[in-house]
């Protein structure tokens, strides 16, 4: 069984310039014109191509950082959630909270130091006498 040795001319898309060939070009005008929606109200996309809810909710910061020039994220990070509200904070009053009079650590007789002083400071004042 003999095979043709005889090759098919490779496909001339560009001439020595650079440019397309001119039935080239005329084709894929038309292929892409077959495949363009005429649907002129969708911007991108007219659905979801993922059922993923992370892709969908990343696609959409992307497109809103990429209309408005801000970031959606911090946007979307710094919103007020349902669960922001209430929460382990109790409200109560100072009267509540703070204590009422003196403790036995602070005797009614006791000197009052001027400022507080460390260990150190005590220990020069002693060794200094």
């Amino acid at each position: 069984m003999a095979t043709s040795s005889k090759r098919p001319p490779p496909l001339q898309r560009r001439d020595a310039t650079g440019h397309l060939d001119a039935k080239y070009a005329a084709d894929l005008r038309r292929r892409s014109l077959a495949t363009t929606s005429r649907n002129e109200e969708t911007a991108f996309l007219d659905r979801a191509k993922s059922a993923d809810s992370l892709a969908e909710a990343l696609g959409e910061e992307f497109l809103e950082a990429a209309t408005t020039g801000e970031d959606a994220t911090l946007a979307a990070r710094d919103e007020n959630m349902p669960e922001d509200e209430g929460g382990p904070f109790i409200v109560t009053k100072g009267r509540d909270e703070f204590a009422q009079g003196r403790d036995r650590s602070n005797p009614k007789g006791a000197t009052r130091e001027p400022f507080p002083k460390s260990r150190a400071d005590e220990a020069d004042q002693e060794e200094n006498g």
